[in-house]
């Protein structure tokens, strides 16, 4: 039988897409999450539904499981950041905490900490390489700065305990899994700028200039990079950038999202909202140590896979 790894946060985009990419190499899962898991994984394996920071039920999650990918967290978009800041410090360190723990006392082998592109939230260097954290300033916002103490939760559980541990920064995740919310800037960029698209709404609103840039990376390739470095030997101890390698502006990702709703190109335009205090005006990651440790890379071209979203949001929306 194989070795049973824990998916916390299964319930999520990118934790639905790591239980598929477990799944799919012949993996045992234990997928865990306070909402219930997507009928058709959970089908495929075991499921824990509750609140991880449940020191108890954390520990039953976690044992007899040899790996712990750890993806439980409050997320969403920059209104969510700047409206709940306090409650998702608070949620996010307690359920790394609670997580790592449980994962230290059953001994697992390797704990993976899903991290954000957030750490980077103040970068002066660009592709931003991992290596950057040591002289980056700490993130502004609260939901960044959650992410950063999870890292070094990990890495003071290693300097410690010597466990074992590796660390992945998904950048701007986009994909089918990811609903919008009804008010703008809750859920993130792309699924709010597609309900907006699909609706035909003319201009099409933006928070801020749209000058600022991002690298926007499908869930599926996010999870294959999770799951790679997760299992590699040469994972362990290490940190990574997972992210495609396409910068391109706010601006530009509405034109295309406008593009893959089947909208005319020729009504494209744009309408500028006030922007949030926190606002990252530029995020562009070097990928090359994905690429030299692990042998990963991000496939999916933007504009296939922006169809794919909105083709699979029409069907849940309704136009």
């Amino acid at each position: 039988m194989s070795e049973r790894i824990l998916v916390s946060g299964a319930a999520g985009m990118i934790g639905g897409a790591v239980v598929e990419e477990l799944l799919a190499r012949g993996l045992e899962v234990r997928a865990a999450d306070q909402r219930p898991l997507d009928p058709r994984l959970a089908a495929s394996c075991e499921t824990v539904v509750g609140d991880l920071r449940d020191r108890r039920l954390a520990r039953s999650a976690a044992a007899g499981c040899r790996r712990v990918i750890h993806l439980a967290a409050i997320v969403g978009g920059i209104g969510n950041f700047h409206r709940y800041p306090y409650t998702l410090l608070e949620a996010n360190n307690d359920l790394t905490a609670s997580l790592l723990s449980a994962a230290l006392q059953e001994g697992a082998a390797r704990f993976t900490y899903v991290s954000s592109s957030m750490v980077f939230e103040r970068a002066t260097v660009f592709p931003t390489p991992e290596a950057h954290l040591e002289e980056c300033p700490p993130p502004r916002s609260a939901y960044g700065f959650s992410k950063l103490a999870g890292e070094r939760y990990c890495r003071a559980a290693a300097e410690e305990h010597s466990f074992p541990f590796t660390i992945c920064r998904p950048f701007n995740a986009y994909g089918p899994g990811e609903l919008p919310e009804r008010e703008p800037g809750i859920a993130h960029v792309v699924p709010d700028l597609i309900k907006k698209a699909l609706a035909g709404q003319r201009p099409l609103e933006i928070f801020g200039d749209g000058s600022q840039t991002r690298t926007f990376t499908h869930v599926r390739d996010i999870a294959a990079g999770i799951v790679t470095a997760t299992l590699s030997p040469a994972g362990e101890g290490e940190d990574f950038n997972i992210s495609a390698t396409e910068e391109i502006t706010v601006a530009e990702l509405a034109r295309l999202v406008w593009e893959a709703c089947d909208n005319d190109p020729a009504e494209f335009q744009l309408a500028h909202l006030p922007s949030y205090p926190v606002d990252v005006r530029r995020r562009w990651p070097d990928v090359s140590k994905a690429g030299r440790l692990l042998g990963w890379e991000a496939t999916v071209p933007l504009r296939e896979g922006l169809r794919e979203t909105a083709a699979w949001l029409r069907g849940r929306l309704g136009r």
